[in-house]
């Protein structure tokens, strides 16, 4: 299943090429609408999701840095080791990887991960999610393949109990 590492390698390209546009364009905290509720807003972030850590001082980049650096090892050999016809997994592993690898390329060059895609999600009444909190494309890869191994877990266990009903 290693010809699944193209995905990973399309995902860190288009992350990378995206990250170095918007800091090519933008200046920090310029906001851009592109539509309503979607706006491009450069930010740094030098925690993990939702800004964890961010102030930590700056130890924090090099335990994300490692903790990235270890599961897209791990990751990369559970996708090694699948089987013809995992192909669905096989995506979702290969854009957690693709992902993890652009963030952690923001870390280790850059000592933070760059954020630009601002979300305003007006049906939830929380100010905490108005805006949501910036993204990239790093980020969205791993969401969609977080959501992809979820599916998968759901449609194994579904296809194990149908089995052991018979």
């Amino acid at each position: 299943m290693k010809h699944w590492l193209w995905l990973s390698l399309v995902v860190l390209l288009l992350d990378q090429a995206s990250k170095w546009l918007v800091l090519a364009w933008l200046e920090p905290y310029q906001v851009v609408e592109l539509v309503p509720n979607l706006n491009l807003t450069l930010m740094f972030n030098t925690g993990a999701a939702f800004s964890l850590l961010s102030d930590a001082g700056g130890w924090q980049r090099w335990l994300f840095a490692a903790f990235a650096l270890a599961v897209t090892l791990v990751l990369v050999v559970w996708l090694l080791r699948l089987k013809p016809g995992e192909g669905w997994l096989a995506a979702g592993l290969a854009l957690i990887v693709g992902g993890a690898v652009g963030n952690l390329v923001d870390r280790m060059l850059l000592g933070h991960v760059v954020d630009f895609i601002q979300v305003y999600l007006p049906f939830i009444p929380l100010a905490l999610f108005n805006p949501w909190p910036s993204f990239n494309v790093a980020d969205s890869a791993i969401t969609i393949g977080v959501v992809m191994l979820i599916i998968e877990s759901l449609r194994g266990e579904r296809r194990h109990d149908t089995a052991a009903e018979r």
